[in-house]
């Protein structure tokens, strides 16, 4: 079993500072902004049906996780404040997310940049046929 990923020991919402803490059983801690896990969400509405499919997000600076759900053994399902909650996101790849934070941040503020959007900037009305959530 030695060559198994790391399983959370313990899942903490800190909603005032809007970070998800995740301590692992190999002794690392992380602390990922609500924000980053909503942009990197491995939902279809977000990373689309394939490669460069990607929905780019903005305006999620000041999301909030309202709920979270455990999947199974292996994945916790966060609710998002603004109705986002088809992400499923594995214990293999959160730690990802926790490891490689500053890389997954750059990679976001750089896809905004070349794609001229503003980080607060509020998405854009849902085409039809996806999920259409409104503010």
């Amino acid at each position: 079993m030695a060559q198994s990923s790391p399983t959370p020991l313990a899942v903490t919402l800190h909603q005032g500072s809007r970070v998800l803490e995740i301590g692992f059983s190999d002794g690392r801690s992380f602390r990922l902004p609500f924000e980053l896990l909503r942009v990197y969400s491995p939902s279809a509405e977000v990373q689309g049906h394939g490669p460069g499919q990607e929905v780019l997000q903005s305006g999620k600076r000041a999301v909030q996780i309202t709920d979270v759900v455990t999947v199974g053994h292996y994945a916790i399902q966060p609710t998002f404040s603004d109705g986002h909650s088809s992400g499923i996101f594995s214990w293999s790849y959160l730690y990802e997310l926790g490891s490689r934070q500053q890389e997954f941040w750059d990679r976001y503020l750089a896809r905004l940049a070349e794609a001229g959007v503003d980080r607060d900037a509020m998405m854009s009305a849902a085409p039809a046929g996806s999920c259409g959530h409104h503010h």
